[in-house]
């Protein structure tokens, strides 16, 4: 076995420590509003294309 079995998971969990801490200055987004905003932009490209 070589020295590196077993370090993947042990340099990645200061990543995950990283990543999943709250950010208080972060911008919170609802992720209903992200789906929404997506539609409504698959529809207005729908649009530009029936009227070109």
């Amino acid at each position: 076995m070589s020295s590196n079995d077993g370090s993947g998971l042990m340099s990645s969990a200061g990543l995950v420590r990283y990543f999943d801490a709250e950010d208080r200055n972060a911008i919170r987004i609802d992720p209903k509003t992200i789906v929404a905003f997506g539609a409504l932009f698959g529809v207005l490209i729908l649009v530009l294309n029936l009227v070109a």
